[in-house]
């Protein structure tokens, strides 16, 4: 199957070739002010973030968990920009916490009691929770793609994002049991929405055990399953190029709905739409949307403003 899709995907290589030319361009060295990320911009108001610490498998440094709120941060301000595309460089996503580096700072927290101890150790999680929930607050779609493995904290960061796909050799692997902690910045709060089953939840986070691509995609934890990374990369792209094509005050009101309706009531979600909508539905992009579709216009065709 896997050789199938590979002829399939090489017969009909120039259909990909701007997506190709693109991943080519993408930078694997880390952009300054980042020394965890490389952030580039391969389409027209598409942003490309790439872990990148290949040489260490791309694990989580110190550095990383603060980077990451930066980055995204400057993201969602960023009126250019209307998705996102999250990745890893070299061999696989990431390998998860660095534990060498991270040691240190987690099992020392200052403080003279254990009050106080307890107290900055606290201060110390919910600052790592930020570094994903920041990727779920930031307004703009972020579609992940993972390849090879998805360690512990892998899984915490690709839960957050909106749209995830992987490679046929992808593994994904809820890990922190088996270093003496439970998941404490989002795998146990957003993987049981995101597959829906408290039971197979419940098994990977309680034995740590590989889940490998197919399974993922029959649970539901990736929308879609690539030969290799290249043709992810080029299928990423095309995605991030369709929702980038569309009205940004109709993509990012959907997704702040989505979100809001996740954790909300039937009716709660409808009230807020009303409320989100009554202002939202006076854009000149609803005017623009429909006189591109009375013409059989692509939405690709409509110049909508930036946001």
């Amino acid at each position: 199957m896997a050789a199938l899709i590979r002829s399939v995907f090489v017969k009909n290589r120039g259909l990909w070739l701007p997506g190709l030319s693109a991943v080519r361009a993408m930078s694997s060295e880390p952009t300054p002010p980042f020394s965890t990320l490389s952030v580039s911009h391969p389409a027209i108001a598409v942003t490309h973030v790439e872990l990148c610490r290949p040489a260490k498998r791309n694990a989580m440094n110190q550095a990383f968990w603060s980077e990451m709120v930066d980055c995204f941060s400057q993201i969602a301000l960023d009126s250019e920009c209307r998705v996102v595309v999250v990745s890893g460089a070299g061999k696989l996503f990431t390998a998860g916490i660095d534990l060498m580096d991270m040691a240190a700072h987690v099992l020392q927290p200052e403080g003279d009691d254990v009050a106080r101890m307890s107290w900055n150790m606290r201060r110390i999680v919910t600052k790592y929770q930020e570094t994903f929930s920041i990727i779920e607050k930031c307004p703009k779609p972020v579609v992940v793609a993972v390849h090879g493995a998805c360690v512990g904290g892998g899984v915490d960061l690709i839960t957050a994002c909106d749209i995830r796909l992987c490679t046929q050799d992808a593994w994904f692997q809820v890990k922190e049991v088996d270093i003496g902690l439970a998941a404490d910045v989002g795998t146990l709060q957003r993987l049981p929405k995101v597959i829906g089953s408290r039971s197979l939840v419940n098994e990977l986070a309680l034995t740590a055990r590989k889940m490998y691509s197919d399974e993922a995609k029959s649970c539901g934890l990736v929308s879609r399953v690539f030969a290799d990374k290249e043709a992810m990369m080029c299928g990423a792209l095309e995605l991030a190029g369709e929702i980038a094509a569309r009205s940004p005050v109709a993509v990012q009101g959907t997704k702040i709905n989505l979100l809001y309706s996740r954790d909300h009531s039937v009716s709660e979600g409808l009230d807020y739409m009303a409320t989100w909508n009554m202002s939202m539905l006076q854009t000149q992009d609803l005017v623009k949307s429909a006189q591109a579709a009375m013409e059989r216009k692509s939405p690709k065709d409509v110049p909508f403003s930036k946001l």
